[in-house]
């Protein structure tokens, strides 16, 4: 049973004989009334705070939980990002290692052929030498031959020369 301030101001009691002293009990009655008022408005608004705190903390839960799933979105996307980046990366250094192998290829390629052309180029400085001493060999043959044929001569004239003087004027 709820005893409101208003049941206490208007309780009435018996008398009898050797009873309490009425104004005593009514003044009692009043400041239980008044207290008993103060208490329910106290307790009223103590409900209206309890309320409002309540709402508060159901807002700061929604907060909360706004924010955790926002956290948890954020580091997701973090990862993603991160792995997407490295991916790309990965991507990057591949790409980069495909060129390089060509680029490698192709230097090689280009090594083969300047050798082939260094190679070709010694041959035919070997063979030029060997056309240019075959050359000097001929001209050397051709000046031994003239040489020869210049001391027949000569020995010749000499000769007929010293046959003419030996020989009687006719």
């Amino acid at each position: 049973m709820k005893i409101t301030p208003l049941d206490i101001q208007q309780m009435v009691f018996r008398v009898k004989l050797r009873g309490y002293d009425q104004e005593e009990v009514n003044r009692f009655l009043e400041e239980v009334a008044q207290t008993v008022e103060s208490l329910n408005r106290d307790n009223a608004g103590l409900r209206e705070r309890i309320a409002s705190l309540e709402h508060q903390v159901a807002d700061l839960k929604r907060t909360e939980l706004t924010l955790s799933n926002t956290l948890v979105s954020a580091q997701s996307l973090a990862e993603d990002v991160k792995r997407s980046a490295q991916r790309d990366a990965e991507l990057i250094v591949k790409e980069a290692e495909l060129k390089a192998g060509e680029l490698f290829r192709q230097a090689r390629v280009e090594l083969g052929d300047t050798q082939r052309d260094l190679s070709m180029l010694h041959k035919q400085r070997l063979l030029m030498v060997e056309r240019m001493r075959a050359t000097l060999h001929t001209f050397e043959r051709m000046l031994d031959v003239e040489t020869s044929e210049a001391y027949q001569d000569s020995g010749m004239v000499s000769e007929e020369k010293m046959q003419g003087e030996s020989s009687p004027a006719r």
